[in-house]
């Protein structure tokens, strides 16, 4: 049996070879993570800040009023005499912001 003995160049391969991982890992940190993080913050924000008269939408499109914050449950008013209850994280920061836009727009 033939055994080939492979000889490395030494620890400057090793470094010259772990740089396009250090790349990519830094590219997926700033263009995918960060970002996403900071979206999630602002949403904690926007949730934190809901008022009692609020007109939101949430995530499945439902547009309403806040009626009344319960802790994490939020009645919606979604007509004259309809309510509904939801939960807090399923009110939308960017549909809310378009409709407010487009109320604005009209």
């Amino acid at each position: 049996m033939d055994f080939i003995l492979l000889q490395g160049g030494g620890i400057g391969d090793i470094i010259s070879g772990t740089w396009p991982l250090i790349l990519i890992i830094a590219v997926f940190y700033f263009f995918i993570i960060r970002p996403q993080q900071k979206k999630q913050k602002e949403q904690g924000k926007f949730v934190d800040s809901l008022e009692k008269g609020m007109q939101v939408v949430t995530s499945s499109g439902m547009i309403g009023k806040i009626n009344k914050i319960d802790g994490n449950v939020i009645t919606l008013q979604v007509d004259t005499k309809t309510f509904i209850k939801i939960t807090k994280g399923s009110i939308s920061k960017e549909m809310t912001e378009s409709v407010e836009t487009q109320k604005d727009d009209d």
